[in-house]
């Protein structure tokens, strides 16, 4: 038995109201970094009293939380929206390529999603699943180029994090880190498959 029109309106405004709070959200942490996101400016920025915010959010925790799961679908979607190549390695340079220019995109997602940078923030069981299900996408392209192995599977997602890091750091905007990404796939791919012949 479907749930009844009225309330199904209801669950949806609310989504809809969750999901601009959200968007509101991320545009002040692009604005002043994801840690100085404050309730009182987002309620501000969505036109309401922030004692109303705690109607969709009880806590500044819980909007993280939010904003980590929309931060991660928003990963996925970029995953899934290319289409790799049919040769493993090209389709894992892509796939990396693809990763990388997400991370560099937006640095406050970045922060948010691979960064330990909210004290005292863990992201829900439900909102970690969805990490955890991109991630599994990319590990799933590194087993099809041979990258079985957990340490080496380890080692193409610190490379491709330390490249991300350093690009972030030292050159917001340019390439000077991330154009490395396909030689050292190469190296450590390479190392993976003379270490584990297929």
């Amino acid at each position: 038995m479907g749930m009844p029109v009225a309330v199904s309106r209801v669950a949806q405004r609310r989504e809809a109201k969750i999901a601009s709070i959200v968007e509101a959200a991320w545009a002040l942490a692009r604005k002043h970094g994801i840690q100085l996101v404050s309730l009182r400016d987002l309620a501000t920025e969505v036109g309401m009293r922030q004692p109303s915010l705690y109607a969709y959010f009880d806590s500044k925790n819980s909007l993280y939380d939010a904003m980590f799961a929309d931060g991660n679908r928003q990963l996925l979607a970029a995953l899934s929206s290319i289409d790799l190549p049919s040769d493993p390695r090209a389709a894992l340079k892509m796939c990396l390529a693809t990763f990388a220019d997400f991370a560099v995109a937006d640095p406050a997602r970045h922060s948010l999603l691979f960064g330990r940078v909210i004290p005292g923030f863990e992201p829900s069981p439900e909102s970690y699943a969805i990490a955890v299900e991109a991630l599994g996408s990319v590990v799933a392209v590194m087993n099809a180029a041979g990258v079985v192995d957990p340490g080496d599977i380890d080692c193409l997602v610190a490379m491709t994090a330390g490249l991300i890091e350093a690009q972030l750091s030292n050159e917001p905007g340019g390439d000077r880190w991330l154009r490395h990404l396909n030689r050292m796939t190469d190296v450590l791919v390479d190392d993976a498959n003379q270490r584990s012949p297929r």
